[in-house]
């Protein structure tokens, strides 16, 4: 039977490739300033519906809204905090082969999360327009400290790491609260620094700011704990982890061996973790998880090419998953979002819903249901 419950045996990290009226409406708005912040909410509010009904007739049980109103997966939702406000520069951050747009976030003043955050309403649209379990996904709480260098946290109360790592903490859990307050009921923290912190360079370089990156991976962790410690029994907390993903790029690699423990540990219920290339290591970490009810939605499936994998490929990879973790604690997603920025990956609509496709059909192969 198909649960209509979350952890599903199906599902994708959030974003999708957006479609083209919004893409010339953002350009309208942001660039040109030719339309009016109300045409392109109605812009949005067309084409989000049409999103959701692709998902539904996918045949997934939980839908998102691509995360078509954002620019970025995690600095829209981290602007839009209290305390926090984004910067443009002249020189991005570091892909393979390419930079992201130059965008830095700043912390000012005391964090927190404000009644009025827009992603509230952006939850609610979504809830509006589906029959199937509406999820929203945002950047965890790692994200606030990985992104923001040390020269642009200015309170000086903020120059105590512990200090700035518990208001983060107090920040998501009043945001869990109010998701949790407008009806959401599985939300997803997209939280990838635990996989940056696996990668040689990413821990030199968070050393050269003057962290321990086992000790800064055991915050991480506590963070995420902190943030979710109370919410009720009926909201299920989702976490993804991969190592970049702009324009189908990557700017992380490594296993996660050196970030297992302390990704298991958190309380999360879903994790989310990619697994498409050798860049992700071997499966041995999964045996970390605990036996129980916590589930891993293993990232088999590549977002970055248009290349479907193989359903004898894709069962074989399950099998040797199998020897480190219960299948019945195992499920099925891409291994990211199809679009981690408005700019989306190298892939075209009808590669996307094949993606989709492959997973439910992969799902109910393996364990029959989604």
């Amino acid at each position: 039977m198909t649960s209509h419950i979350p952890p599903f045996r199906a599902d994708h990290v959030g974003s999708l490739l957006r479609p083209q009226p919004v893409v010339e409406a953002r350009h309208k708005f942001f660039v040109e300033h030719s339309i009016s912040a109300e045409t392109l909410k109605e812009v949005e509010d067309t084409a989000i519906p049409s999103l959701i009904k692709m998902q539904e007739d996918a045949g997934l049980r939980v839908v998102t809204d691509g995360e078509t109103r954002r620019s970025f997966w995690h600095y829209d939702f981290m602007g839009m905090l209290d305390g926090l406000t984004l910067e443009e520069r002249d020189e991005g951050v570091q892909f393979a082969g390419v930079k992201l747009r130059p965008i830095f976030p700043t912390i000012t003043g005391k964090l927190d999360f404000p009644d009025d955050h827009p992603m509230l309403e952006h939850f609610n649209f979504v809830a509006n327009h589906t029959t199937v379990t509406p999820k929203i996904s945002i950047p965890g709480p790692t994200c606030c400290h990985f992104r923001t260098s040390p020269d642009d946290i200015t309170p000086p109360e903020y120059k105590d790491h512990d200090a700035l790592f518990a208001d983060i903490a107090a920040t998501y859990r009043k945001a869990v609260k109010k998701f949790y307050e407008v009806g959401c009921r599985y939300l997803q923290m997209d939280d990838i620094f635990f996989a940056y912190l696996c990668d040689p360079k990413h821990r030199a370089a968070k050393e050269a700011e003057g962290y321990d990156a086992d000790q800064l991976i055991d915050r991480y962790a506590w963070m995420m704990r902190e943030a979710i410690k109370e919410r009720p029994q009926d909201m299920v907390i989702g976490m993804h982890m991969c190592r970049g993903n702009f324009r189908s790029t990557h700017a992380a690699e490594g296993s996660y061996d050196a970030a297992a423990e302390a990704i298991f540990s958190t309380g999360v219920d879903i994790f989310f973790m990619e697994y498409d290339t050798d860049r992700a290591g071997g499966l041995e970490p999964l045996r970390l998880l605990p036996k129980g009810k916590q589930r891993i939605m293993a990232g088999f499936i590549t977002t970055k090419t248009a290349e479907l994998e193989k359903a004898d490929w894709l069962k074989a990879k399950f099998d040797e998953a199998s020897k480190y973790v219960d299948l019945d604690q195992l499920g099925i997603a891409p291994q990211c979002g199809f679009a981690s920025t408005e700019e989306g990956n190298a892939i075209t609509y009808d590669d996307q819903r094949r993606k989709l496709d492959l997973v439910v059909q992969t799902a109910q192969a393996i364990w029959g249901s989604v």
